[in-house]
């Protein structure tokens, strides 16, 4: 990516991930958050669909600094799982930032079809400053569960 430009990732509606990741078995689910965000908000559960989403840290909880290794841990994982370049894969975190961010990374390096999860899985925050109820995987009644 020599050439200075910045590279687009296009936002995807939660439902339309949701069909996607049915419909195609060679789509993939990289959630970006932290093992924190895992363990104590949840995770996408894509076991009636035969899947599971694929776990790498876009940055280190407490300090919250980018994993300089992520597309190599990334690139790793998905090897081992059989996933190519030219696969679609979907990137999430709680609500579009992280995500977009490691999508962009994962382009840069090779991967084609990198795509974000709009909203997230919690989206943003609502009028009482929760999240989960107004954008974003929960919100949308897609399939989770606590990790």
């Amino acid at each position: 990516m020599g050439s200075g430009q910045a590279i687009h990732i296009v936002d995807v509606d939660v439902r339309e991930v949701w069909r996607r990741l049915k419909e195609d078995r060679g789509t993939v689910l990289v959630d970006v958050r932290t093992r924190a965000e895992w363990a104590y908000v949840g995770l996408a559960d894509l076991s009636s669909i035969g899947k599971r989403p694929i776990l790498i840290e876009w940055q280190t909880f407490p300090d919250n600094r980018v994993d300089s290794r992520f597309v190599e841990r990334l690139s790793d994982v998905l090897e081992v799982a059989g996933v190519g370049q030219q696969a679609e894969l979907f990137f999430i975190c709680r609500s579009g930032g992280r995500s977009k961010m490691a999508a962009q990374a994962a382009e840069a390096a090779g991967y084609a079809a990198c795509r974000n999860v709009a909203g997230g899985f919690e989206g943003p925050l609502d009028a009482d400053r929760h999240r989960g109820r107004t954008a974003g995987w929960k919100a949308a009644g897609l399939p989770w569960a606590q990790g």
